[in-house]
């Protein structure tokens, strides 16, 4: 697939399990596939390229993250 859509895609994993899947996904998007990531978790969003969130169905922040 070019997109990737994964929806807290460690949500149910241990903590090992959960860096080896976040790994593939940067991987894998550093091969040219677009990766969308769907979580509440902060951490895990520091490692985006790019963080929309959105609150209440409105985008309340669009910023590439350094």
């Amino acid at each position: 697939p070019k997109t990737i859509l994964a929806d807290e895609p460690t949500g149910n994993l241990d903590s090992k399990s959960g860096r080896k899947i976040l790994e593939i996904l940067k991987g894998l998007n550093q091969k040219g596939l677009t990766v969308i990531v769907i979580t509440h978790d902060q951490e895990i969003a520091k490692i985006a390229k790019r963080i929309i969130i959105i609150k209440d169905g409105k985008i309340v922040k669009d910023a590439k993250n350094d």
